[in-house]
């Protein structure tokens, strides 16, 4: 029957919603998207069978009662429990629905999952469920009103003229009830409401109110960016093809190179107790800015310095990624309601800059770049020195051996650090799966035993080696590498590009950054290829544009929108483009024409 395929399909458009929101955990969406597959097959016949008359309720009780325990004995959190309860109530009412009244219940339930998958995510997939249900809601609509006035019309029991009784699903079921052209003409009612949705739309921006209500926080927790670091996290996501990051590069060359190696930096840590590194020092102060723009190790000349653009999903902590010559950055602003909302940014130890989240949106940010390498710090105080020459209580000695015999005759830190850099890219092997940091001293074991280990074990090898030398070093943890995506012309970076390296203290130089982890093991371990690495840049294109233009919409936009259009139009009507564009709109609106005619007729 066509009015249950569309009512079926509402509601299923409806749930999809709000599980594409990002709301629930994977076994709970699992679990939603399960229980509607088995509530759309069920049949009408089995929905009437006097055995499961009070089904609907017995099982509605159930769920509440599973919900409000939750609430009250977990920390689970009251929307989501919420949100959970209203896919159920739709996945039950879809398994047990009873004619018209029913049906409209489900309508309304999926009108309702709409609007709470709005406000929960808005996101590219919540977009092609919004385009779904403006295609369907019209027919199923139309034809739910009309089941309802024939159940009305014949009541059970009623007869025809032959004094048999009404089959109401043969009624409905009839070509001359609902026919083709019935049919069409009701999906193209989601012509004119679509026009009038878009320019609600771009009327009235998004201001960001039910993000700043309900505050969810439902950020990507990644390991490796706190102040504290167990040897052996960050390596568990190098095979995580997750995305972290959008970074747009200043005067890419043609064709753009389709990986680089650029490193960001975000949380750099200098005491190694052995297994752990920390931050010996605990502070947070507001970054310094003026007029929007925040200095690294100066104010950055916006006319002169390069601008690179990072586009940072939701991350905890949110810590900000920057490359090594960066001068100092810009946050993105977005307008809501005519008032600028500014993010802001503070500075902690070993130069880690962080933001303050105003919602869930993540943060889009300018970084202005040197052309000229320079220095973080001039000069380190004397107890900075020892606190980057601090070795670990319980260092082996032969570790400390083995740092003086491949330093031996080399007297520049600087040589002292290519040639330990070097040993270890050249002599040891690049394995996900050492078993390294499973013994009590993995760095003595990485060393000497196994010989392998990920990209933390050749950085705490490489500044620990350092420190026995007495080189002034501290290790950082941040992003390596990025996919350049084709359609949006950035560089995709990956939680698999999650990296460890090593900054090393040069006297008159400053702190410089060092990698001793083999280049080519620097891509992620989950890197796609062929039709399937090109279908992945098509949907991360589409969806940042989606959620930059369509989410992110905003006053500014607004502004920048209507000047776009009134200069168009000016240079339209000073060019004469104005009479030669009216024979086009003739021949479309008869075009138009045309079509529903012949949709009428047939």
């Amino acid at each position: 029957m066509v009015h249950r395929i569309m009512t079926d399909a509402l509601a299923a458009l409806g749930v999809i919603a709000l599980v594409a929101s990002g709301q629930f955990n994977r076994y709970v969406s699992w679990a939603i998207l399960i229980g509607l597959a088995l509530a759309l097959v069920v049949r009408e016949s089995w929905q009437r069978h006097p055995a499961l008359r009070h089904l609907d309720t017995g099982v509605l009780l159930v769920v509440i009662a599973v919900q409000v325990v939750r609430i009250v004995f977990t920390d689970a959190s009251v929307l989501d429990v919420l949100v959970e309860f209203a896919a159920a109530l739709q996945i039950i009412r879809l398994a047990t629905r009873k004619g018209a009244a029913h049906d409209q219940q489900v309508i309304v339930l999926a009108l309702l999952h709409l609007i709470a998958g709005t406000v929960l995510g808005g996101g590219l997939g919540y977009g092609l469920c919004f385009i779904g249900v403006l295609v369907v809601a019209p027919g199923a609509l139309v034809l739910s009103h009309l089941r309802r006035e024939v159940e009305g019309n014949y009541r059970q029991g009623a007869r025809d003229r032959t004094g048999l009784p009404v089959d109401v699903p043969r009624i409905l079921r009839s070509r001359r009830v609902v026919g083709r052209s019935f049919l069409a003409v009701t999906c193209l009612l989601s012509i004119p409401i679509f026009v009038f949705t878009a320019a609600l739309f771009v009327i009235f921006p998004r201001v960001g109110l039910s993000l700043l209500l309900l505050n969810r926080g439902h950020t990507g927790r990644m390991i490796g960016f706190s102040g504290k670091v167990d040897l052996g996290a960050v390596g568990v996501l190098r095979s995580d093809p997750k995305l972290a990051m959008r970074v747009e590069i200043p005067d890419l060359p043609e064709p753009p190179p389709p990986r680089l190696t650029m490193h960001l930096r975000g949380t750099a840590l200098d005491a190694y107790d052995g297994r752990t590194w920390t931050q010996s020092e605990n502070f947070k102060r507001p970054a310094e800015s003026d007029a929007g723009l925040v200095p690294i190790e100066r104010y950055p000349d916006p006319s002169v310095d390069p601008v690179m653009r990072i586009d940072l999903e939701p991350i905890d902590p949110p810590v900000i990624f920057l490359p090594p010559n960066a001068t100092g950055l810009r946050f993105k602003n977005r307008g809501q309601l005519g008032v600028e909302a500014g993010t802001m940014a503070h500075r902690g130890p070993e130069g880690e800059f962080r933001y303050q989240p105003l919602d869930d949106r993540g943060l889009v940010y300018d970084v202005f770049l040197s052309r000229k390498r320079s220095p973080t710090f001039q000069r380190l105080s004397a107890a900075d020195r020892r606190r980057y020459l601090e070795l670990p209580r319980d260092l082996p000695t032969r570790v400390a051996e083995l740092a003086r015999t491949w330093t031996r005759g080399v007297d520049r830190p600087a040589d002292r650090a290519r040639a330990i850099q070097e040993h270890l890219r050249t002599e040891y092997r690049y394995d996900l799966a050492s078993p390294s940091g499973a013994d009590p001293h993995p760095l003595d074991h990485f060393l000497f035993e196994s010989k392998r280990g990920h990209c933390e074990f050749y950085s705490t090898a490489m500044a620990i080696l350092l420190r026995a030398v007495d080189v002034p070093t501290r290790n950082v943890t941040g992003f390596v590498g990025g996919t350049y995506n084709r359609f949006g012309r950035f560089y995709a970076v990956r939680q698999g590009d999650a990296h460890s390296w090593v900054e090393v203290y040069l006297d008159g130089e400053g702190w410089m950054t060092f990698d001793p982890t083999p280049p080519a093991d620097a891509a992620p371990k989950s890197e796609l290829v062929g039709v399937w690495a090109y279908l992945r840049d098509f949907i991360e294109a589409t969806s940042q544009r989606w959620d930059r233009h369509i989410v992110g919409y905003d006053l500014n936009q607004q502004v920048s929108l209507l000047q776009t259009l009134t200069s168009r139009y000016r240079r339209s009507g000073s060019s004469g483009d104005v009479a030669l564009s009216r024979p086009r709109l003739l021949a479309v609106a008869a075009v138009a024409v045309a079509l529903g005619g012949g949709l009428l007729y047939w």
